[in-house]
């Protein structure tokens, strides 16, 4: 469920909202900031793929050596229609046609990296220069963070409660680590609620794909 990032390994570390098949949108971004495969980290808040309409060059993101990610529920929808039954549907209902009209070695290929989704973390934690973060999909579930704590996986990959209360105006902050960063709700821009920063803004829909610099 966890993963440890030691950003001393790297010069700079990003962090990408929910790309959704933007893969074009996302090499923009990268060439903006000048993004150097050789030293610097990409990190995906999750949901790579479905809506979009480069979904197959995303999924294959997760060959690439500078690219780390977080498991987001498009990707347990994808896990859990390749089992089979009303799993399948669910996913077609939320973007995931593109999969079905693949065929031969192209389907074969993202049907591998599907089952190399289920190997994702769930929660990352990166320490750099200025401090903790913990990245997951949608939330942290617990007021408190503690490495390698159980926590709900379906929470941390579903639940919008935590930010649905902080648009009310009720919100406090996650001990344990100085920022958390989450996707899964797309919003208007970047969004901080005491230590939560929200950074699904909406790419396939037209709008800018978030790209945060953390070190």
């Amino acid at each position: 469920m966890y993963q440890k990032i030691n950003g001393s390994d790297y010069r700079r570390i990003f962090v990408v909202g929910d790309i959704h098949g933007c893969y074009k949108k996302l090499m923009d971004r990268l060439d903006q900031v000048v993004f150097d495969r050789s030293s610097d980290l990409l990190v995906s808040v999750g949901d790579l793929a479905d809506r979009g309409t480069q979904n197959t060059e995303c999924f294959e993101l997760l060959n690439a050596y500078w690219f780390r990610a977080v498991r987001g529920n498009h990707e347990q929808m994808a896990i859990d229609a390749l089992v089979g039954g009303a799993a399948v549907d669910t996913w077609i209902a939320n973007g995931g046609r593109w999969f079905f009209s693949l065929e031969g070695n192209k389907k074969y290929q993202i049907e591998q990296l599907i089952k190399q989704v289920e190997q994702l973390p769930l929660v990352i934690e990166i320490t750099t220069d200025s401090g903790k973060y913990v990245i997951a999909h949608a939330d942290y579930p617990s007021d408190e963070y503690v490495y390698g704590k159980r926590v709900d996986g379906q929470l941390v990959i579903w639940n919008r409660k935590r930010l649905n209360m902080a648009l009310k105006g009720e919100s406090h902050e996650i001990s344990g680590a100085n920022k958390f960063i989450f996707g899964h709700t797309p919003l208007v821009k970047p969004s901080l609620f005491k230590n939560q920063l929200y950074i699904d803004t909406g790419a396939v829909f037209g709008n800018t794909l978030t790209l945060i610099q953390i070190q």
